[in-house]
């Protein structure tokens, strides 16, 4: 992967969050959805731009995709360090970390929003997720 590829797909505020959630683990994008309220194109876009570029992984599990980082052994190094950089310094934003707060809330209130969860093996086991955060 190319350096300036990276920063093509960091360049942007949306792509950086959504990044930045999933250096915490694999969401699907109703979970993105809630977290950074917005609408569910928006986040599509923003993650087709990032996994047409190499920037994430994503899954089918039943109706929901689930998108993730690809595997740290078939990370390029600019892209591993790039994404060291990003934890680091969105530690200092404050958008960031609501981010990462209101990820935290939604997988206490839901369980795990990674992949599969006990309450429903065919997609992503949440509970409609946004009424969740609206609590």
């Amino acid at each position: 992967m190319q350096l300036v590829q990276i920063y093509q797909c960091l360049c942007d505020e949306t792509r950086l969050r959504l990044l930045n959630l999933l250096l915490r683990g694999p969401l699907c994008v109703c979970h993105f959805q809630t977290v950074l309220s917005e609408p569910q194109v928006k986040i599509s876009k923003h993650l087709g731009y990032l996994r047409t570029r190499g920037l994430v992984t994503a899954t089918r599990r039943g109706n929901w995709m689930i998108y993730d980082l690809p595997a740290a052994a078939a990370r390029s190094p600019e892209l591993a360090a790039n994404l060291a950089c990003l934890q680091d310094c969105a530690a200092e934003q404050s958008i960031f970390r609501r981010d990462l707060a209101r990820l935290t809330k939604l997988d206490l209130a839901c369980g795990p929003v990674a992949g599969v969860s006990a309450k429903n093996d065919d997609g992503c086991g949440c509970d409609q997720p946004a009424k969740i955060l609206k609590k």
